[in-house]
């Protein structure tokens, strides 16, 4: 006999229940929109009367979650960025120069006097010393610099590797140290371009490495590629140098361990710098726009402590003499110090706008890019064309449940309608658990929930045809029924194993629009399969229970 028991009926009801209220806010979307808008920025501390008024357009305790829309439905920004990996060479070659100097230092009587010489290799330091017998003693000594790779791909390798040159010492980085180069690159890449894009709360943004050295970059919602770049496409690498000297020659020649940069407010000034900077802005662990006392916009900044040590020793030791901030190889300022600074704290100014100021701020406080990046490709889809494809994806999400709809009642009549509540039932679930799982939404996401349309009803589908073939032969209605669900488990289960597997494949190996559809087709064929098996019987079992009928027109 069909036999539910009380808690798995309430169970069913509840989650179907469930399903109906966490799908709701998606028919109201503008609306929770705004209020979610609205009591985020109102717990961030801000309070007007547009806020409270979006935050009344839904009831705080029902749910407020949403599905968020891809690029292809709500409109954004589209780029693919190539990382110059090979830029983070030079600086970690630069980094090694004076830990090289200083050792060498300690061997001047052996060594003679120590010289970086220039390299056309980014990833290679060469060094000269004044006295040629020495230089073996030198090779010797530079390369206990060198440490064994901490990551798995170089097990048994060091960073460096250290090799005479005639007089010179070269110190390379090894093909290994390279290799984890190259992956830290793209790893810290992905990390600060995700902190820039959160900070100016965009919703949803899709940001994967393609390859070994592109970044794929989608933000829904954003008014162009072109703002995008201008968030995404500054390095904001942030550097404090000594001063060798001011300048109005631009063709200047620096020396060995010298840079020339130009002065970003004053034109054809330039200044010749030290190579190794004091600090650098990956010491920064906070920066504020802010005011100096002149009341003009500035960018305050703090350092970490061991930032904040160097800072306070070489302005103690450097009182008087120039130093510069150096932002993306322009000299914002070059101040004069006048005491010591301790704390490692200090202001940023400029002929800053507060607008500037703010972004700055949001730069160095996201982090510097390790490395440049050229854009590839960019892309602008405006939120018109958006609303088009939302249009058309549900146009063709009604026609194809429309049709399903009717085929069911013409098919199998008062069981169709049956399975036609599942059906409403199982699209709301897969919405509700779309907003709960804060999954992004895509074009080819709809064509999986249009293809869900399509699967669900075929499980029962599975079931009528067993319900009416048992009819034949079974004692009775409740057997029939009873006998339809068991015979019909195994075709069901079986064929919504299979796709699931498959939906799971390309989840796992597709990107972007793949992995849409792999999403909600996956979560449609969890929904069909417990709408199908469980919904639909207990639907047949109140009706069974209520009018007990001898036969079943199917």
């Amino acid at each position: 006999m069909l036999q539910i028991s009380l808690w798995k009926r309430l169970l069913i009801v509840l989650i179907c229940l469930g399903g109906v209220s966490f799908s709701m806010p998606n028919l109201f979307y503008d609306r929770v929109e705004r209020h979610n808008d609205a009591v985020a920025l109102m717990e961030q501390g801000q309070d007007t009367e547009a806020l409270r008024a979006d935050r009344a357009l839904w009831p705080d305790w029902a749910p407020s979650e949403l599905v968020n829309l891809g690029l292809d439905l709500r409109g954004g920004a589209h780029l693919l960025a190539e990382v110059h990996v090979t830029d983070v060479y030079e600086d970690r070659v630069d980094g090694l120069w004076p830990e090289v100097r200083d050792t060498l230092r300690d061997e001047r009587s052996i060594v003679g006097n120590v010289r970086r010489m220039p390299s056309d290799d980014p990833a290679v330091l060469r060094v000269a010393v004044s006295e040629p017998d020495g230089i073996d003693h030198a090779v010797s000594v530079v390369s206990e610099l060198a440490r064994p790779m901490q990551s798995l791909t170089g097990i048994g390798a060091s960073d460096l590797e250290v090799r005479r040159d005639g007089d010179e010492i070269v110190v390379t980085l090894s093909e290994a140290e390279r290799a984890a180069t190259d992956d830290r690159t793209m790893r810290q890449s992905l990390e600060i371009i995700r902190r820039r894009v959160d900070e100016v709360g965009t919703r949803e943004p899709t940001i994967m490495r393609q390859g070994t050295d592109r970044i794929l970059i989608q933000v829904p919602g954003i008014g162009s590629a072109g703002e995008l770049k201008e968030l995404i496409g500054t390095t904001a690498r942030l550097t404090f140098h000594p001063v060798v000297r001011q300048t109005s020659d631009e063709d200047t020649v620096p020396g060995p361990g010298e840079l020339l940069h130009p002065s970003m407010d004053e034109e054809g000034v330039f200044y010749l710098l030290e190579q190794s900077p004091v600090v650098s802005g990956e010491q920064l662990v906070d920066a504020q726009p802010d005011f100096d006392q002149n009341g003009r916009p500035a960018v305050s900044f703090r350092f970490n402590p061991a930032g904040g040590r160097a800072f306070g020793i070489y302005t103690a030791e450097n009182i008087g003499n120039p130093f510069a901030i150096v932002l993306d190889g322009e000299v914002i300022s070059a101040p004069v110090i006048q005491s010591h600074i301790p704390g490692g704290s200090g202001i940023i100014t400029g002929r800053f706008t507060v607008e500037e100021s703010t972004q700055l701020a949001v730069l160095l406080r996201a982090g510097a890019l390790p490395a440049e990046m050229t854009f590839l490709e960019e892309r602008t889809i405006g939120p018109e064309l958006g609303q088009d494809s939302i249009d058309a994806g549900s146009i063709a999400a009604l026609v194809a449940m429309a049709a399903v709809l009717i085929f069911m009642i013409v098919s199998y009549g008062f069981f169709g309608i049956i399975a036609n509540i599942a059906l409403a039932l199982n699209i709301a679930m897969i919405f509700a658990l779309l907003s709960l799982i804060g999954a992004t939404l895509t074009l080819p996401g709809i064509a999986g929930i249009v293809l869900t349309i399509g699967m669900a009803v075929d499980a029962n589908v599975l079931v009528f045809e067993r319900i009416r073939e048992e009819m034949k032969t079974a004692r009775g209605a409740a057997r029939a029924i009873e006998l339809g669900y068991q015979k019909a488990l195994s075709a069901i289960l079986d064929a919504n194993i299979t796709t699931f597997i498959t939906a799971a494949i390309l989840f796992a190996l597709g990107s972007g629009p793949v992995r849409g559809f792999a999403v909600t087709l996956g979560l449609g064929i969890i929904t069909s399969v417990f709408t199908a098996l469980l919904v639909t019987r207990l639907m047949v079992v109140f009706w069974f229970e209520r009018r007990r009928p001898k036969t079943i027109a199917i």
